[in-house]
């Protein structure tokens, strides 16, 4: 069986601390320019410098994300962004552009670079003529099927690697690549600054009749016509395996902390299991399916891996996520009594019933028992976010041991 990472998404430089903790073998981080998620927080060089020094300590790899479809008024930003690049140390460019890649060989010329998805790969010659011109991996296209992916497995070099998105949102556009939002809000999916118009409510209008909406019925459940579901192929990690994909790739550059550890988290064991002993990875699935809903997620699907979806891939009724979590912070330090100091991310007061999340898989109910601010203060709750406090919490069983990492989360059921 080949080696398989695991590559979770970091949108910030405290994101990319969680995503190691929980159990990424890789990163993919974008800088300020050149990625596809421009919305995003996205690392400064002296941000990278930093994150690439923290996982490089824990074993982890950093691939930085240069996927736009570039014009040419990009080239020469590009070519002075890859300079910028040459010494901190990352594992790997992710590209999709041919002239993108074209500079990446000659200023970076003993970085390995990867495929993007946005390259549209779809079939084995693709992935030969990119193995030619020196990349180390291509991503699949969203679009194939586990049989595809196996075939192609078979007709290239062994020492060439396959990553697939194996959980996120999908894109309604040919593996992302987008018109939609340039044409209606003048912003550029190809360029990192889509508006997803794909999840928008739409009626139509009459030609002769300006401003009178009538709705457009499909199967009478809504009118959401671009509304993917999310994929989730954690029930399907055997399959994943089996087809000889290298690195199992998760979506969500703009999702925060809690998000990233109950993904990476769920996919590490589940993989760690797998790889162990199939029988006991199929007796956890319950607990899988239970954890993984745990972030905030839209109704899952199978996307295109078993074959072309039909109306089981569409959403009908609404374009929201489910909430079944909210984040409350990270512990970022443990005074000798016990507090833990986070930065709130949502408010929370005195005498809530909250959860601690591990990295280690263990979870602990707890009642918040004090809070302070910053300077000292005791405060009933916490309503601003990004507040710097200290908090005391109690456990039913008398006994609670915090430690940098641990996500303090409240149920929503």
């Amino acid at each position: 069986m080949r080696e398989t990472e695991l590559l979770i998404p970091a949108g910030s430089l405290e994101v990319l601390k969680t995503a190691v903790a929980y159990g990424a073998d890789a990163v993919y981080i974008g800088g300020e320019a050149f990625g596809l998620r421009a919305k995003a927080k996205n690392f400064s060089m002296p941000q990278i410098r930093e994150g690439v020094a923290f996982a490089h300590r824990r074993g982890v790899k950093v691939y930085i994300t240069a996927n736009i479809l570039a014009h040419d008024r990009d080239l020469a930003g590009v070519e002075a962004y890859f300079q910028e690049l040459k010494d901190v140390g990352m594992d790997a460019l992710i590209i999709a552009d041919p002239g993108v890649f074209t500079i990446a060989r000659r200023v970076l010329p003993d970085v390995d670079i990867h495929i993007s998805t946005q390259a549209n790969n779809t079939n084995a010659g693709t992935f030969r003529f990119w193995w030619d011109l020196g990349a180390k991996r291509v991503v699949c296209a969203r679009e194939l099927t586990l049989e595809e992916i196996r075939k192609i497995r078979q007709d290239i070099p062994r020492e060439m690697e396959i990553e697939c998105f194996v959980h996120g949102a999908m894109c309604i556009s040919y593996s992302g690549r987008c018109l939609l939002s340039n044409y209606l809000a003048g912003r550029d999916a190809n360029q990192g600054a889509c508006t997803h118009p794909c999840r928008w409510k739409y009626g139509v209008v009459e030609e002769t009749r300006p401003g009178e909406y009538m709705p457009v019925f499909e199967n009478e459940r809504g009118t959401f016509l671009f509304n993917s579901r999310d994929l989730c192929m954690i029930e399907h990690v055997p399959e994943l395996l089996a087809a000889g994909i290298d690195s199992f790739k998760v979506e969500g550059r703009m999702k925060n902390a809690l998000y990233v550890a109950t993904v990476a988290r769920t996919y590490r064991r589940a993989i760690d299991s797998c790889k162990r002993d199939v029988e006991q990875y199929r007796q956890e699935l319950k607990w899988y399916r239970e954890e993984i809903l745990k972030c905030t997620c839209r109704e899952y699907s199978t996307g295109f891996y078993f074959g072309k979806p039909g109306q089981e891939g569409q959403i009908y009724g609404e374009s929201t996520y489910q909430k079944n979590y909210t984040y409350l912070g990270t512990v970022e330090e443990v005074d000798e009594k016990g507090r833990c100091r986070i930065e709130q991310k949502n408010k929370f007061s005195l005498g809530d019933r909250i959860e601690v999340m591990r990295p280690d898989g263990r979870d602990q109910e707890v009642t918040v028992r004090q809070i302070w601010s910053q300077e000292g203060e005791a405060i009933e709750s916490a309503p601003h976010a990004r507040q710097i406090l200290w908090v005391a919490l109690d456990a039913p069983c008398g006994e609670i041991r915090l430690g940098p990492y641990d996500i303090l989360r409240r149920s929503e059921a």
